[in-house]
């Protein structure tokens, strides 16, 4: 509906955007008739209330936006508890209630009336419990894959990853070399043109000659930015993706700002302890600007089937 930009220093520590801002954004939601607004950066529980009340509008922040995609996106079971679990920790500190919400709730059977407790109160004690019944299931899950990663290694099964940022088309390229190289040669996963089509990891078998059987990855999308309590949930699946024998980084050639985007995904990489001697970088759509091809990387077209043999080739010498 519309875009509201303030360069200024600092936020302001109540209501992010400065006063005037504030009252041009208030004009703004009345004009449009706009009945939400989301700000691309993260509140506090304080700028996000005094916002509201002001705007008195719907308001989310980046981190409320891209964790409501992920919720939508989860699969598989380990994707649902590492949604939620971000959703829980992301929220808890910023559970308010209003009006009768926050009236006193009686005491119970056995007691003789009272006080009680807040219902904010409540709800904090059971979203509490909760994450910590997530973090239990999450712990089995994570032995679980260890012990698969054991079986994995003993076997000598090399493992190929695929990682990048959102929507550069690692679905089609994992789907594209799966079909060349897998016995089925079926398309393994659905791929869209949508931020984080993918969020479940996904692992299929292909055949290299030379080489042998060897295991592909499709891992979710990382983004600018990327909320640190998704970092957090995510971190064992993301670690075991950058612990494979080749990261093949896919970055999308046809974005303009496919530059920036490459160095996010590369600062994320090594922050989670990647090895930049198994990385190797794939531009992929180059049938959508043929003209940008450079010497460094290996350059491709997931659609269209073009400079796939030379990945697969790159691959095989790497591994062998």
């Amino acid at each position: 509906m519309g875009t509201l930009i303030q360069v200024r220093q600092r936020p302001s520590a109540a209501t992010f955007l400065g006063k005037g801002k504030l009252e041009e954004l208030k004009h703004l939601i009345e004009e449009k008739e706009a009945d939400l607004v989301i700000f691309d950066q993260e509140l506090t529980p304080v700028q996000l209330r005094n916002i509201e009340k002001e705007l008195e509008t719907k308001v989310i922040d980046r981190t409320m936006l891209i964790l409501d995609i992920f919720a939508q996106r989860a699969r598989s079971r380990e994707g649902i508890l590492q949604v939620e679990l971000a959703r829980l920790e992301y929220s808890l500190p910023r559970l308010t209630g209003k009006g009768k919400e926050m009236g006193r709730i009686t005491g119970g059977i056995g007691t003789r009336g009272g006080a009680g407790e807040q219902k904010l109160e409540l709800d904090r004690r059971r979203i509490r419990r909760r994450i910590r019944d997530l973090k239990e299931q999450m712990n089995d899950v994570k032995k679980n894959r260890e012990m698969q990663r054991k079986q994995r290694t003993r076997s000598g099964i090399p493992v190929i990853s695929l990682v990048g940022y959102t929507n550069a088309g690692k679905s089609s390229l994992f789907n594209a070399l799966c079909q060349r190289a897998s016995r089925s040669g079926q398309a393994q996963v659905e791929a869209d043109d949508r931020l984080f089509q993918t969020l479940d990891t996904t692992t299929r078998r292909i055949h290299l000659e030379e080489v042998g059987d060897a295991l592909i990855t499709d891992t979710v999308g990382f983004i600018r930015n990327l909320p640190h309590h998704l970092v957090r949930a995510f971190r064992s699946t993301l670690e075991e993706a950058v612990g494979a024998d080749i990261l093949l980084n896919v970055v999308d050639l046809s974005d303009p700002d496919y530059l920036e985007k490459l160095e996010v995904v590369d600062e994320l990489l090594l922050e989670l302890g990647a090895d930049r001697e198994r990385m190797v970088t794939v531009f992929n759509k180059v049938d959508k600007c043929p003209g940008l091809q450079g010497s460094e990387g290996v350059y491709v077209s997931a659609r269209q089937g073009q400079g796939l043999p030379e990945l697969l080739q790159l691959i095989t010498d790497r591994l062998q």
